[in-house]
């Protein structure tokens, strides 16, 4: 699996909540994209769970103060970090997913705003492209802003994976601990998006081989999704 493999690459980073879900795009370096928040931001699961995404991580980026934490965020913004597997999925399906699941025409603070964090000029040209295209089908002005990647900063552990957490039957069955563990975990990451409600059926069998799962912690997920369970925050 990925767990431990270092990947390079681009980032993005959907995830903030204005009144209702929104997200904040980010990319980080070479292959790879993140998504960042605290209590999470259900858009953000559709990515969990997305084709080629290896892992997510939230968090707060875009602002100067150092160190933040979510009681503590000064001018940071709720961010998600999703790496992701360049040979099965691209920056562009990401923002693609990023426009469709929340609503950027929506003005918030600074700590919920909509944006796109780009880390390399490509990154940039693909994000104002895509916003473009993205105003022909939205009648209200966008709100999203495109802006330069700064430092990420790991939010607390209680908001990595919060969906998974709440469900500590199956955190202990996978014998996976709140904290770097966790936070790094592909499996996870995955189990994230499924076990809130995010995903089909269809691909979480296909996908099944490479979780690693026993029968009993298949047919707990399965339970999960056939109910729809989504857990507000």
């Amino acid at each position: 699996m990925w767990e431990g493999k270092d990947f390079g690459g681009a980032v993005l980073s959907p995830l903030v909540k204005c009144q209702q879900v929104r997200y904040i795009l980010k990319s980080l370096k070479f292959q790879l994209k993140l998504l960042h928040l605290e209590c999470p931001d259900f858009g953000f699961l559709r990515h969990s769970c997305a084709s080629g995404v290896i892992r997510t991580r939230v968090g707060f980026s875009g602002g100067a103060k150092p160190n933040p934490t979510y009681r503590s965020l000064g001018d940071h913004t709720e961010t998600t970090e999703v790496v992701y597997d360049p040979t099965k999925t691209n920056y562009s399906n990401l923002l693609n997913m990023f426009w469709k699941n929340h609503d950027s025409t929506q003005k918030c603070t600074r700590q919920y705003m909509s944006a796109v964090f780009y880390h390399n000029e490509e990154q940039k040209r693909l994000a104002i492209d895509s916003l473009e295209q993205a105003q022909k089908v939205i009648a209200r002005p966008i709100q999203t802003q495109i802006l330069k990647a700064s430092t990420f900063y790991e939010a607390e552990d209680y908001h990595q994976k919060y969906l998974l957490q709440q469900h500590p039957w199956l955190m202990n069955a996978l014998d996976i601990s709140p904290g770097p563990e966790l936070n790094n975990s592909n499996i996870a990451t995955r189990l994230n998006g499924y076990i809130g409600g995010y995903g089909t059926l269809a691909n979480f069998e296909a996908e099944l081989p490479n979780l690693h799962l026993d029968d009993k912690m298949a047919d707990y997920i399965r339970r999960a999704m056939q109910k729809g369970s989504r857990v507000n925050c």
